[in-house]
């Protein structure tokens, strides 16, 4: 009897999440997995911490090899194959091996595109020139810090302020560097408010980065293929190794080419099951479309937590379950040496884009009980809807113990609660993690007063 045969396009989270769940529930289905990169089920998350040396070992960002998949879950992933072309009609795929570059027909039963995003890269002078990195693959995390373990880089400019920016900015001045770094918006961090954006700002100068705001990229200096200074608009600045942090589009040129339907910011579009216009073929991942739970539209977003979400999903349904995935709130977390930054909901832009009417509140507070040793600052912001007093959204920078306060401000917009319903959440409380009101709290009751 012939085994029915799934083939996933992608070995990273989503793909391998939806592999392994699939297998768990359907021994018998023969899985194979095309990866175009040398790793599977790698954290792209803790590359800017391998490069800090926070994290000491590279394996340590490994999560599972092929050959652990192979042995201990019966998926047969291949590395180092690329699928160039989808045939929908005959359900088959074409698949070049990079190792001796031989293509050959895969045929399929069912196929789930799993190909991740690509990080932006302008298309300017010296772009290409030797000592300018992206950081979206193991390999660029390996290669970065090995270039920067070799010695002679002094000067590092980062392009682009936002999450994978500012994370490679802490990095690179735990090297020791002399770090600046370029922002086209005139702050940090675009997806929090204009006034949560300047702490984000004041922080990043704090630990030593120099920033130029406001300014945008046009060109890259080399000399003998390799970068030596970054110019922008307004300057020309020295550089000896060159950052791109510049975001991120999903890699959905193979399943444009194949007829796919695409949805928002030309991510693959899927129904709640992932599944995507076509029969037997489904979608997850960075290069699929989400649904927003506040905005209740269409929405993308690029972040391993929903990534790993849609996997598991997909996974369940290919392998005879039923499992949907209901959306997103856009939440997210990072810092900056001491400063942590958390956002979940929708911004001021967006709500005006949107022509909602809202309410908000900033208020500061403590991390603990103000006369708790260890205690620091944190400001919140608290983002409600004018007349019903639901949440819409919410911001948080501070110091330890204030970005996974966004957590309740989560599960808030999961449960579409108003103001009131917040401020009457029994919260724990105890000296050392919180004041008697917890600032999350704190600052409901303020937008609830504004109401």
């Amino acid at each position: 009897m012939v085994k029915e045969r799934l083939i996933v396009i992608g070995g990273d989270a989503a793909g391998m999440s939806a592999a392994s769940q699939a297998k768990r529930r359907r021994p018998d289905l023969d899985i194979v997995v095309f990866e175009r990169g040398p790793h599977t089920s790698f954290s792209a998350c803790g590359i800017p911490y391998y490069i800090g040396q926070v994290v000491d070992e590279e394996e340590k960002l490994i999560i599972r090899t092929p050959e652990k998949f192979r042995e201990r879950d019966g998926i047969d992933a291949r590395i180092l194959h690329e699928v160039e072309e989808i045939d929908t009609a005959g359900r088959k795929l074409l698949v070049r091996d990079l190792k001796n570059g031989r293509s050959a027909w895969e045929a399929y039963d069912q196929l789930l595109i799993a190909t991740g995003a690509i990080p932006l890269r302008p298309d300017l002078s010296g772009v290409d020139a030797v000592d300018i990195y992206g950081v979206s693959t193991l390999e660029n995390g390996l290669d970065i810090r090995k270039r920067i373990d070799s010695g002679g880089i002094k000067k590092a400019i980062i392009v682009g302020g936002g999450y994978i920016g500012l994370e490679m900015a802490e990095a690179l001045v735990m090297n020791g560097l002399d770090v600046s770094l370029i922002s086209r918006p005139a702050q940090v961090m675009a997806t929090v408010d204009e006034d949560m954006g300047a702490l984000v700002s004041q922080a990043v100068q704090d630990i030593g980065v120099t920033l130029y705001l406001d300014e945008t990229l046009t060109a890259f200096e080399t000399t003998g293929g390799k970068v030596t200074g970054v110019v922008t608009d307004k300057r020309t600045l020295p550089a000896d190794i060159v950052i791109l942090g510049l975001g991120v589009r999903p890699n959905t040129s193979l399943a444009a080419a194949a007829g796919i339907p695409l949805g928002e910011k030309g991510s693959i579009r899927v129904n709640d099951r992932m599944a995507t216009g076509i029969a037997g073929i489904w979608a997850a991942g960075d290069c699929a479309e989400s649904f927003h739970l506040v905005s209740r539209k269409p929405f993308y977003v690029a972040l391993g937590t929903v990534a790993n979400r849609h996997g598991r999903v997909a996974g369940i349904n290919l392998g005879g379950g039923y499992a949907t995935f209901p959306g997103v709130v856009g939440t997210a977390v990072t810092k900056i040496c001491n400063v942590e930054i958390a956002r979940t909901g929708l911004q001021e832009k967006e709500l005006r884009k949107l022509g909602i009417e809202w309410v908000s509140a900033v208020i500061k507070s403590r991390t603990k009980a103000g006369y708790y040793p260890g205690a620091g600052e944190i400001t919140v912001k608290v983002l409600a809807e004018r007349g019903s007093g639901r949440l819409l959204g919410g911001q948080i920078v501070g110091a330890e113990g204030s970005a996974k306060r966004i957590d309740t401000l989560a599960t808030a917009l999961h449960a579409g609660f108003t103001m009131e319903e917040m401020i009457n959440l029994d919260l724990g409380y105890a000296p050392p993690f919180s004041p008697v009101w917890d600032p999350v709290v704190t600052a409901a009751r303020e937008v609830a007063k504004k109401l």
